[in-house]
């Protein structure tokens, strides 16, 4: 796939582990000697595309920290707590953080009755960003591949296939800040899409037909385009998945 092919040239030219078992303390995750967001902070600052970092709410920002059972000391961890996510490229892509007014959806919360019933469990994968086309991605706790674990895997909207990007969740916000993403998009960006997505509540994505995965379409611009909430979405994606005989059709 196009997508694949642009992961892995932008990193020639350039781990988290989901297993939880007892719950950490805050104190146990609140690193203050070294905090991941010294570092994350520098990558957007030095971002080639647009990163706006929504303000993270102190009480959120705890709870959903000790939801995730993440030190402040990865990007991940420093994310949900000092974040209340982050809008890519205008809002194209949103990175999960401790929730937000325009992306009212921690991390935790999202994941919880989708990758995992309850906080502490160790997900077969956990969900961390999407895009507005109705593309999630999401870190492999080992649904996907037992070899390839901590790796970040793509729900494609134009093939429903859960694709190998073969990057870590550090890779990822990289891709994120300074990728070529006209090129891995390319095809699925309407004429004026700015505007579109400048309204677009975090909380919704575009659903569109003929559907993106559908042979019945040719051009962008010329489909339909609605916007629906993000978890019809997700569950109309695995649902559709399991019509179609792709469930555990995974890249090994």
């Amino acid at each position: 796939m196009q997508r694949i092919i642009v992961f892995v040239i932008f990193l020639l030219v350039t781990s988290t582990g989901l297993a939880q078992h007892k719950m950490r303390t805050l104190e146990e995750l609140i690193n203050k000697e070294e905090p991941g967001w010294l570092l994350v902070k520098g990558w957007i600052d030095s971002a080639k595309n647009k990163v706006e970092i929504l303000p993270a709410d102190s009480s959120k920002a705890t709870d959903a920290l000790f939801k995730t059972q993440v030190t402040t000391r990865s990007p991940m961890g420093a994310i949900v707590y000092m974040t209340g996510g982050l809008l890519v490229d205008g809002g194209w892509i949103r990175i999960l953080g401790s929730g937000h007014p325009r992306l009212n959806r921690s991390l935790p919360e999202w994941n919880k009755g989708k990758t995992f019933q309850e906080y502490g469990e160790a997900p077969g994968y956990l969900l961390i960003a999407d895009d507005v086309l109705g593309g999630f991605f999401a870190i492999n706790g080992g649904t996907f591949s037992k070899e390839k674990m901590g790796k970040v895997y793509y729900l494609a909207p134009d093939n429903l296939e859960w694709e190998d990007l073969d990057v870590t969740y550090t890779d990822f916000l990289h891709f994120c800040f300074n990728g070529n993403l006209e090129e891995f998009y390319k095809g699925y960006r309407w004429k004026d899409w700015q505007k579109a997505v400048a309204t677009l509540s975090g909380e919704k994505v575009f659903a569109f037909f003929p559907f993106l995965w559908s042979k019945d379409w040719k051009d962008i611009n010329k489909v339909t385009k609605d916007p629906i909430p993000i978890a019809e979405q997700f569950k109309f994606n695995l649902e559709t998945r399991k019509r179609l005989g792709l469930e555990t059709n995974y890249h090994k």
